[in-house]
């Protein structure tokens, strides 16, 4: 615990209060996080709207519990691990809360973790493992990730993860295997993601001017510049009046469309300011494309369908879920996989998988003959149907159905040889 006091009293003579808080400018500067520019970012239209459809999009995708048997993959009764993930991760998250954090953490910082809360369960009379009982999304800056190279917890080359709760001030220590890591495509190492805040800090930078200098713009009534003329010598305190003066008249959406009286001699002269010669509002699409292409974020998620109409709309959710959300969901299924599932799970074919259908529903005409396609051709059961409609199972409907006339392909032409019931064979 000394160590633990030891730091307390270092922030407390830092920001010089009693109580250290991540809010304090002084402490963030001295920890190395730029707190500024990381709320400008988020600030910023098109990145939030960025970081809002990755997100949301994670946290309405299901996780489901499947197995992988000699008959093919079927839906397995979930273990308490599994159950508990799936269902309530812990006790203050739903899973859509859950996912949802856990991705915003991953985009905005490069990287996401979660700590895996388990407990010793007894197997036997002298045997027992640890079981999950709660996932608890860490926040990424209270994280720091170390490769232990010298040995020093007894496991040379191993990870550990060291979480420093910001609020308690208390330090933990976990080892890789109770924690699951979710990073960005973008890493040099393997071990640590980048996020697109990081690789394009001048364009979202950009983005965040351009949208101050809006902000500007519309409380000064969108009036431009005036240049207030006069000939003869005024000295420079009356000059700064005067200037006061024309500002609390001239700015402000309050005085749009007044009249000003200018005094003898004085004349306002308008400096013009054209956002069109400026390609103002080009530049800001282009950077706004920029930023959500970078994210694989499509033009009409954006609600940009300039170039869009309602039938490649829907394509280009097809695309953002493949060239996307795939790669995402991949990446977590692979680490909720290796991290969760226990290795007997593993050996029997156990495996969790995100329903990315979720984001693929259309209209009900099209949904119906989805299904109706499916069903007809011994595709789904009629159950399997019923299902996907939300809809409650029917007695004799597991079973596959589909045209009598159909035959394999290895039998083709067989009913026409002799012996056959076809017009060259029989009696």
């Amino acid at each position: 615990m000394g160590i633990f006091k030891n730091i307390r009293s270092a922030f407390r003579a830092l920001v010089g209060a009693e109580t250290a808080t991540l809010d304090d400018p002084k402490l963030l500067e001295w920890l190395g996080i730029d707190a500024s520019g990381s709320r400008r970012a988020i600030n910023e239209a098109t990145y939030f709207t960025c970081l809002k459809m990755l997100s949301e999009t994670m946290g309405k995708l299901p996780l489901k519990f499947y197995q992988q048997t000699e008959r093919g993959r079927i839906r397995a009764e979930p273990s308490e691990a599994a159950r508990i993930l799936m269902t309530r991760p812990n006790q203050f998250m739903t899973p859509a809360t859950f996912w949802t954090t856990v991705e915003f953490n991953c985009e905005h910082y490069g990287n996401a973790y979660v700590w895996i809360q388990t407990r010793y369960r007894k197997t036997g009379k002298y045997g027992g493992e640890y079981v999950p009982v709660a996932y608890w999304p860490m926040p990424t800056k209270d994280v720091t990730v170390l490769i232990d190279d010298a040995g020093i917890f007894g496991n040379a080359g191993r990870i550990y993860y060291r979480y420093a709760d910001a609020r308690s001030g208390e330090t933990r220590v976990f080892r890789d295997d109770a924690v699951m890591h979710f990073k960005t495509w973008m890493s040099i190492d393997g071990l640590l993601g980048k996020s697109v805040r990081e690789i394009l800090a001048e364009t979202v930078d950009s983005a965040a001017e351009s949208q101050k200098y809006l902000n500007t713009l519309y409380k000064s009534g969108l009036s431009a510049s005036m240049a207030l003329q006069y000939t003869g010598e005024i000295d420079k305190a009356k000059r700064i009046a005067l200037q006061n003066e024309y500002n609390s008249m001239l700015s402000g959406a309050k005085n749009a469309g007044k009249v000003v009286a200018v005094p003898l001699g004085f004349q306002l002269q308008p400096i013009k300011m054209s956002l069109a010669d400026a390609q103002f509002i080009d530049l800001r699409k282009y950077t706004a494309l920029q930023i959500a292409a970078a994210f694989g974020i499509k033009p009409n998620q954006l609600n940009d369908y300039e170039k869009s109409s309602y039938s490649n709309s829907e394509m280009q959710q097809l695309s953002f879920l493949v060239d996307t959300m795939l790669y995402r969901l991949a990446q977590y299924e692979q680490e909720i996989n290796y991290k969760v599932l226990s290795k007997k799970e593993v050996l029997a074919g156990f495996f969790f998988k995100f329903n990315e259908k979720a984001i693929l529903r259309t209209d009900t005409k099209t949904q119906m003959d989805a299904i109706r396609t499916g069903v007809n051709n011994a595709l789904y059961t009629p159950n399997e149907g019923r299902e996907l409609l939300d809809r409650p199972a029917i007695d004799g409907g597991d079973v596959l159905m589909c045209n009598g006339n159909y035959i394999p392909v290895t039998d083709v032409g067989k009913q026409w040889q002799k012996g056959g019931n076809g017009a060259n064979g029989g009696d």
